[in-house]
């Protein structure tokens, strides 16, 4: 039996039943593509359903606003996948009368949609013949042909691809990109996979070699950036708070924070001379209470953020400027904001 009808045979047995696989219909089907992008399924699912519950059709997505749309993601991280999303929705709604691109070259048109978002769309949507390439299917083709050249690399990339197309199963398309995805996820793993139940154990060349744990390979990622966050939140007596929204193509965009002093020498004594604070608060009296001891760490691909929350407290009225919005802290949660700042609004905004 040929690798693509024995992944084929593998997968109809061994698939996970997931909503987006009940049907061919393109909007549940990209959406959950952008989902999982970067995400694992389990992480990524709750986000799918609710999507769904709240924009049925790509028309009830496309008439959201920007920020409901980060709120519902919030916390999912790559907030520039949500913004692409609602682009696109409106795109499609708007000029394609609610109609999804039909053909490979057509998706990849769309804001959002790559190489193996498009293939997926078109294979699974309209049975169109090109295979899709994510770090499950660089796992299984490296560790089943023994490929040792780096996924993310321009020549692997390129070899990868090439390799994929050959490989493709022209009669089943839909089937054949489910179940080398799926495959990837469930049997030959990133750690420790159970090569011994493995159906193509016995044509595996990275097993046959006891390469398996070594591949892929991977170039090393590039240094992690680190960055200081002090957080300034503004506390009134009759619970006023200060809120603005980032702009510009760094992180977060759109996204809602605190005010914020990016420096690795502030500290509860220093921050009164900042601008910042002096802005707000002016002559009023005040107190300042840093809200951990140490800072948190925040992760990202390519940056690591150490956080402090500064909590002031001050008797008169606060005083915002033109980038900032002035709200009810009974307010806070509805609008989207980073898991980081999430996190800390729930545990102070109880």
């Amino acid at each position: 039996m040929i690798f693509s009808k024995k992944l084929i045979t593998w997968y109809l047995q061994n698939k996970r039943s997931m909503p987006w696989r009940e049907t061919n219909n393109p909007y549940p089907i990209w959406l959950s593509e952008i989902i999982l992008q970067q995400t694992k399924v389990a992480q990524g699912l709750p986000y799918y359903m609710s999507f769904i519950e709240a924009f049925p059709t790509v028309f009830d997505l496309a008439k959201a606003s920007e920020e409901e749309v980060l709120k519902l993601w919030q916390g999912l991280g790559y907030y520039s996948r949500a913004r692409n999303l609602h682009v696109t929705a409106k795109h499609v709604a708007d000029n394609l009368n609610g109609v999804f691109p039909v053909t490979y070259k057509d998706l990849l048109l769309l804001k959002g949609v790559g190489d193996y978002t498009a293939s997926a769309i078109a294979s699974i949507c309209y049975k169109e013949a090109v295979p899709v390439v994510d770090g499950n299917v660089y796992r299984v083709l490296s560790r089943y042909f023994n490929i040792e050249t780096p996924i993310n690399s321009v020549i692997g990339v390129k070899q990868f691809k090439a390799l994929a197309i050959q490989l493709m199963d022209h009669d089943d398309p839909a089937d054949y990109n489910q179940a080398i995805m799926e495959f990837g996820a469930l049997q030959c793993r990133p750690k420790k996979p159970d090569c011994f139940i493995c159906p193509l154990c016995d044509s595996c060349e990275a097993l046959k070699k006891g390469n398996v744990e070594r591949l892929p390979v991977k170039l090393k990622k590039i240094k992690v950036k680190k960055r200081y966050f002090n957080y300034l939140i503004f506390y009134t007596k009759n619970h006023q708070t200060i809120i603005s929204q980032r702009i510009g193509s760094g992180i977060w965009q759109g996204l809602y924070e605190f005010p914020l002093i990016e420096s690795d020498t502030i500290n509860k004594d220093t921050i009164v001379d900042h601008p910042v604070f002096k802005q707000v608060v002016e002559n009023d009296e005040y107190e300042i209470v840093p809200y951990y001891s140490e800072p948190v760490v925040h992760k990202l691909s390519h940056q690591h953020l150490y956080t402090r929350f500064y909590v002031i407290k001050i008797d008169g009225p606060i005083k915002t400027n033109e980038t900032q919005k002035k709200i009810n802290t009974k307010d806070i949660r509805k609008y989207p904001v980073p898991i980081l700042l999430s996190n800390f609004i729930d545990v102070f905004f109880k």
